[in-house]
């Protein structure tokens, strides 16, 4: 009997977190940026990376009003914010689990070259994740997130980097499990190139039967664990332009031919898209009419913040206009995560900004 590591009781708690964190109409807000990456988030609005700055920001985050947590099953943290709290001493992972939130951790240790490739990618941070995961556990964390990232186009993604990157991402899942930790597996192919939809078809069905493949060979219990994909997009320089009608037959499809009814949910990233195409595509994907026994909802950075940094620019006085941000592109998604979204001001093909100013008189 595969899973036989894992007690009964164990496995119910594993597939309770996962379900919870994508019970309908709710999805992830993953504001696990690096210490490098928020550098650049904040650089974009003229505040300088600092400890404090990046502490000031996730306090904005996470001090939204609880109605935010209506549209959120769970939170990505990044090492520092685990243990981070608000200027009155309260931990951030408290204000999480108060709106409704389950609190979660990125625990890969980022990608490095993977060798004999064409500049391939596996990613690190096996060693010692089963201590991190108990500790993480201890803190409060539910679920973790591990990031592989493959690419597109000259022969890529090579067998070599999607048989290891599928094993990695299995290891790393098989690690959580056993340390009572919702693994969400994170396969993303990047947009970039001119690829057009057909090829990102072909390689998202390849790259996830072979993660789905090694999970299984590992024994990993499905039912207590998340997928974290890329949407099936042409690359970003593509010439020809998918509705996303075209766009969401493509995923769906996809998924249809790879991914176990066993998995309870779909959390997808944004991998650059913009807030308002990311809800458009999920949306799209909902509407879709067609066998999905997943949820399929959100677990976006960029698609959930860019409006909030850019209200908030490092000031006070912005707080509530930032926070109105969040509570706004939560609820979009959350409606897309259902189906529901009816569109917004500027709902066209809108930039993040344009929407931004569009969107918020402030």
């Amino acid at each position: 009997m595969t899973h036989s590591h894992l007690t009964e009781a164990e496995k119910k708690e594993l597939n309770d977190v996962a379900k919870a964190i994508v019970a309908p109409g709710k999805g992830i807000l993953a504001a696990d940026e690096s210490v490098g990456t928020m550098g650049k988030r904040l650089a974009n609005i003229g505040v300088e990376n600092t400890d404090e700055n990046r502490r000031a920001y996730r306090e904005v985050l996470f001090t939204t009003d609880k109605k935010v947590g209506t549209n959120l099953g769970g939170v990505i943290l990044f090492h520092e914010t685990v243990y981070q709290k608000t200027t009155d001493g309260v931990p951030f992972i408290k204000l999480i689990k108060d709106m409704g939130a389950i609190p979660g951790i990125k625990v890969d240790k980022g990608v490095v070259p993977l060798a004999g490739t064409n500049g391939e990618t596996t990613t690190q941070g096996l060693d010692g994740l089963a201590e991190r995961c108990k500790e993480y556990r201890k803190e409060g964390c539910m679920f973790a997130k591990w990031r592989c990232v493959l690419k597109i186009g000259d022969g890529m993604p090579s067998q070599l980097a999607v048989m290891e990157n599928a094993n990695v991402l299995a290891r790393y899942a098989s690690i959580c499990q056993a340390n009572g930790i919702v693994p969400i597996v994170e396969p993303e192919i990047l947009t970039d190139g001119n690829h057009d939809l057909e090829a990102c078809i072909e390689a998202s069905q390849r790259v996830l039967s072979a993660v789905y493949k090694a999970l299984l060979d590992h024994h990993v219990y499905l039912e207590g664990t998340l997928l974290k994909p890329n949407m099936v997009l042409p690359g970003h320089s593509c010439e020809k332009k998918y509705t996303p009608e075209q766009v969401a037959a493509a995923t769906v499809t996809v998924f249809q031919r790879t991914i176990p009814v066993a998995v309870p949910g779909v959390t997808f990233l944004s991998g650059g898209q913009s807030e308002v195409v990311a809800t458009v595509h999920l949306d799209a994907i909902n509407k879709y009419k067609a066998c999905k026994p997943w949820a399929l909802t959100f677990s976006y950075g960029r698609a959930l913040q860019a409006s909030v940094l850019e209200a908030w620019k490092g000031k006070k006085e912005n707080v509530p206009a930032a926070q109105d941000a969040l509570i706004h592109r939560a609820k979009c998604n959350g409606l897309a995560s259902v189906g529901k979204y009816e569109g917004e001001d500027a709902a066209s093909t809108a930039g993040g900004k344009d929407l931004f100013v569009a969107d918020h008189q402030y």
